[in-house]
């Protein structure tokens, strides 16, 4: 089947999205974070942003414990059990709804390929078509953008058509030099707003079609 071009007759899919890995698909508290929200919902709520900070650094028991007294729930075994076994995946919604889409995908990191084979088996190695590391790039790493302009020849796609999805300023600027429109979710460092750039506070609830308004609204 043939991908669709367009979610609409206005909103058009990315070509491809391009996944920075460290900071933003390895990185416990940002991935926890999706894992604690979307629970809070499935349960009826929203989670706090004085219970989320609260949570840092909290065991599963504890952290579970402060999720039911937020929304007011009682904190009975049973229950918490149940809400324990329902968050055993974090990043993988944000990466199931691209695949599911049947957009091509790329894992751009500056790690190097040993310890990015390490990092896949946890990540899921299916959700990429091609990965870069950082020792295949010929010393052109990030803020150069080699890395996202090989990805972009690897899937065979202009990079000005695709959304990468980056952390950090070094590698939101290397995506932007490459051509492609970046959703920024900040890691340690904050990004500083800039042009082809869209800032996202986490990826809880990113889906398909923000992806694609985000890149049409760039190409406007």
């Amino acid at each position: 089947m043939e991908r669709p071009s367009a979610l609409d007759g206005h909103t058009r899919l990315p070509a491809a999205v391009l996944w920075d890995m460290d900071g933003t698909l390895v990185d416990s508290e940002k991935l926890w974070d999706i894992a604690l929200h979307d629970l809070a919902a499935h349960l009826g709520g929203t989670l706090s942003s004085a219970a989320r900070k609260a949570m840092i650094g909290a065991n599963m028991s504890a952290t579970l414990v402060l999720l039911f007294a937020d929304l007011g729930l009682p904190a009975e075994p049973d229950a918490l059990a149940r809400a324990g076994d329902s968050v055993s995946y974090t990043h993988e919604r944000a990466l199931r709804a691209v695949r599911a889409a049947g957009l091509p995908t790329a894992l751009v990191t500056s790690t190097e390929r040993a310890l990015t084979e390490i990092a896949l088996d946890r990540i899921g190695r299916e959700f990429f078509d091609v990965t870069v590391c950082g020792d295949e790039v010929d010393g052109r790493n990030k803020p150069h953008p080699e890395p996202y302009l090989r990805a972009a020849r690897l899937l065979g796609v202009r990079p000005d058509d695709c959304v990468a999805v980056e952390d950090s300023p070094t590698g939101t600027q290397a995506a932007v030099a490459a051509g492609a429109t970046v959703l920024v979710v900040p890691c340690e460092v904050d990004v500083p707003p800039g042009e082809r750039r869209v800032i996202r506070e986490s990826l809880v609830g990113l889906d398909v079609a923000e992806l694609g308004r985000l890149l049409t609204a760039e190409a406007a």
